[in-house]
């Protein structure tokens, strides 16, 4: 039964940054594109360290784990 409400979980997460990139495409808005805001997070830097590089690649690292592992 958990299991049902972690897939119903991603698909709703999925369905709103669907639907958060569907407004940032809108003519005049102000929501930035989901490229835009991956871009702006992989330029962040602390002195030599590329920490938003860091963050994207362990988020994708989260997410393969949670979809591949079993």
């Amino acid at each position: 039964m958990t299991r049902w409400f972690a897939i119903v979980g991603f698909v709703l997460a999925g369905l709103l940054v669907v639907a958060v990139e569907l407004a940032a495409r809108r003519e005049d808005s102000r929501v930035p594109a989901l490229g835009d805001l991956c871009g702006y997070v992989m330029r962040y830097q602390v002195g030599r360290v590329p920490v938003g590089r860091i963050g994207i690649l362990g988020f994708w690292w989260w997410l393969g784990w949670h979809f591949f592992a079993r």
